[in-house]
């Protein structure tokens, strides 16, 4: 189930958010953090099986589309359809905007050939 990020679950986003390459500097992690909660056209949605094992982070770039900023699983959980489930999720929450990927989600969701998901450098 796909829930909104609250400040008492910032511990459990950061620790899945350093799953992301490019989130392992601990300085470069808090900014994310902070601009999920400080600015308004990004949001940031954590995945509750029994616990919180992954999340999903977007901006709104415009009123038509989003992008997908982070998504992270707990490595103990992937390989299990967590992430396909989120991104389905997300669509489900917001049918009528287009999805991109930045070039840090783009390999994943192109592997989970999603439709009407562009991704860097394929349309």
């Amino acid at each position: 189930m796909l829930i909104r990020y609250k400040k008492t679950f910032e511990k459990i986003a950061m620790g899945l958010l350093s799953f992301m390459p490019s989130e392992k500097d601990l300085k470069k992690l808090q900014q994310t953090i902070k601009q999920y909660e400080a600015v308004d056209n990004w949001q940031l949605f954590l995945w509750k099986q029994e616990d919180i094992i992954g999340l999903i982070g977007v901006s709104f770039p415009n009123d038509t589309s989003m992008e997908i900023q982070h998504i992270s699983v707990n490595p103990s959980h992937r390989h299990q359809g967590i992430g396909k489930n989120m991104v389905k999720a997300l669509k489900e929450l917001y049918p009528e905007k287009t999805f991109q990927a930045t070039e840090d989600t783009a390999e994943f969701l192109g592997k989970c050939d999603f439709e009407g998901i562009l991704t860097q450098g394929r349309e």
